[in-house]
This record gives C-alpha cells, sequence and structure tokens, in this order.
C-alpha cells in the first residue's frame, strides 16, 4: 500500500539559478532544498547511469550546466543538460530523497571518484566568463 506522504508530495517551485548552477526546488511541505547541476547529473536517476544493477560513475562534471527544465505531468521535471545527457526524470520522490541525502550522497561520490582515480573537472580546460 503507497504511503499517503510520499504520493501527497508535490514540488510548488523549481528555480534555476543560471550563474551558479544551482536548482532550488521548493516542495509543497514547504522545505527548500537547493542541488548544484553537478549533483543532479551525476546522481541522475536514468537508465544510463545507473544502469542496471551497476550504477556508472560519472565524472568530469564541475561545470555542467541545465539547458531546460521539462515538466513531466505532475510527478517529474525532466533536466537537460548541456552535455548531451537529457534522459533522467526528476520524480518529487527522488528529489525529495536526494535533498534528505545530500550530504552523504555527495561524500559517498567524491570517494569513489578518488578511489577510480578520477576527478571532477572538464578533461580539457575552459575558461567561462560572465
Amino acid at each position: 500500500m503507497p504511503n499517503p506522504q510520499t504520493t501527497q508530495l508535490q514540488v510548488s517551485q523549481l528555480h534555476y539559478h543560471r550563474q551558479s548552477r544551482m536548482l532550488d526546488v521548493k516542495f509543497s511541505d514547504g522545505t527548500l532544498a537547493c542541488f548544484s547541476a553537478e549533483f543532479l547529473r551525476v546522481l541522475s536517476p536514468s537508465a544510463e547511469v545507473r544502469g542496471h544493477g551497476k550504477p556508472k560513475l560519472v565524472s568530469n562534471k564541475k561545470l555542467v550546466s541545465i539547458s531546460k527544465l521539462q515538466p513531466v505531468g505532475h510527478y517529474a521535471v525532466k533536466l537537460v543538460f548541456d552535455d548531451g545527457h537529457d534522459s533522467g526524470i526528476y520524480s518529487w520522490q527522488y528529489l525529495k530523497q536526494l535533498s534528505e541525502q545530500q550530504s552523504e550522497l555527495w561524500q559517498q561520490y567524491l570517494a569513489q571518484l578518488e578511489q577510480a582515480n578520477a576527478n571532477r573537472d572538464g578533461l580539457i580546460a575552459v575558461k567561462v566568463r560572465y
């Protein structure tokens, strides 16, 4: 039987800040979560990233941006990233889960990068000017 609290969960506002590359998510319960585009990209719920039981480590996304937010019904948003990734559908429940576990998920990600001798920086140096 579905949990009534999760079935009622809604997002009342999404706001993407292009310069800081941060997405603000305001939930209907009044909580506010702030996610970097990098965090959302490396933890995409897509099959491409999550794999089939073995998640893929995504590196070199420190400067990734969100280029488009597309609503998916009343339950999710599809994020399109400027690196071409566009197959992740972020349900409100998944965003809430990310907000509640953000710190530990980020630390796990950094540890995985270190273990794989990978990094967050791009493969080539890119200068961004605003």
